[in-house]
């Protein structure tokens, strides 16, 4: 084959620091807009990215000339500082996150998932929701190194 495709579809979820709930509605518009342009930049699509106070899923595509910890890494840097520098000047993420792979058969029920976010968080904290995320798909974790 004379040239190299693919179709990688990754869900991304990562928390802000220590899960403060410090992103309010109106500041969550602009870093999803923010997240659409650095992930552009790296040469990925964002299907759907939702989220609340305390956390941020993003369905997007993954270029396959980079390695996931380098777009995570590099977006949340360059994030903090632009959060920083707009509206909330103490802002940071946390410093691990949680990826998964995602087929393309089952991308409209995942874009759906994090379209519904907020009606999902009534019933579930963040930390419930991540640990049933780790046992779907088969991540082994220790608790003890989870939160930060």
């Amino acid at each position: 084959m004379s040239q190299s495709l693919s179709n990688i579809i990754l869900h991304i979820v990562f928390s802000t620091k220590n899960r403060e709930p410090s992103i309010d509605s109106d500041t969550r518009q602009k870093i999803y807009a923010y997240f659409v342009k650095a992930f552009a930049d790296h040469k990925c699509t964002i299907y759907k990215i939702g989220g609340t106070k305390d956390h941020i899923h993003i369905a997007c595509s993954f270029a396959r000339t980079l390695t996931i910890s380098d777009l995570i890494r590099n977006v949340k840097i360059s994030s903090t500082k632009w959060i920083r520098e707009k509206t909330l000047k103490d802002f940071s993420w946390q410093k691990g996150y949680g990826v998964f792979s995602v087929s393309q058969s089952q991308l409209s029920k995942l874009e759906n998932y994090i379209g519904t976010q907020e009606e999902h968080h009534r019933q579930k904290n963040f930390k419930e929701e991540l640990i049933e995320l780790l046992k779907k798909h088969h991540i082994l974790y220790d608790e003890n190194y989870l939160w930060d």
